[in-house]
């Protein structure tokens, strides 16, 4: 289980300088974590408490409420096939029953080689581009059992290299020196306009 490196630490704390409370930081230095290591490690996700200064267990119910936070090891790449309506209707079951013939596994497992994890999800609003799954959240749209196919071949080649790896948002880091950044101060510190301040007294 690991911990934030040094140099993440580092970015971490940038991160929070960017907002009024460091709890307002959290999930952004949760895919900070992911971005790591993959998936929320227990130790990740305590150090992150310890530097917003919230419970582990404060950590973990935000995480787990998101869909894209992992709390236990995938594959480099997660496959997401939609089988909603739209995409049902298109065939997107038969393009998942095709998906577990072609990776030998089942939703919600990972292949014994470690690059594939498979799930079976929910809208991911695409409607209009049905049969449709993303890779990393990425999205492949209309896409047939040959188009699957060769998109695994080019993944195993590493011919994709616009699919980083799971847990990767973006390839470029945003930086805002601290003289650029928008001014950071918590509600308290805020002058509040007299308009809501008649309105707090009003309601009283």
């Amino acid at each position: 289980m690991a911990r934030l490196t040094n140099d993440n630490v580092e970015l971490a704390r940038e991160i929070i300088g960017r907002y009024p409370r460091p709890k307002s930081a959290l999930i952004p230095l949760l895919h900070l974590a992911q971005e790591q290591d993959g998936y929320l490690t227990d130790d990740a996700m305590a150090h992150i408490g310890e530097l917003v200064g919230v419970s582990s267990a404060e950590v973990l119910g935000t995480a787990s409420f998101y869909e894209m936070f992992k709390m236990e090891p995938v594959g480099r790449y997660m496959v997401n096939i939609c089988t909603n309506i739209s995409c049902q209707l298109r065939g997107g079951e038969e393009l998942l029953a095709h998906a577990e013939k072609t990776l030998g596994i089942r939703p919600g497992q990972t292949t014994s080689d470690g690059l594939f994890t498979l799930e079976d999800v929910e809208c991911i609003a695409a409607c209009t581009e049905a049969p449709c799954l993303q890779v990393n959240y990425r999205y492949e749209h209309r896409i047939s059992n040959e188009g699957f196919d060769q998109l695994v071949n080019d993944l195993r080649a590493g011919r994709r290299t616009d699919v980083p790896a799971h847990g990767v948002l973006a390839e470029v880091r945003q930086h805002i020196p601290e003289d650029r950044r928008a001014g950071v101060v918590t509600p308290e510190d805020k002058d509040v306009p007299v308009w809501i301040s008649a309105a707090g007294e009003s309601n009283r």
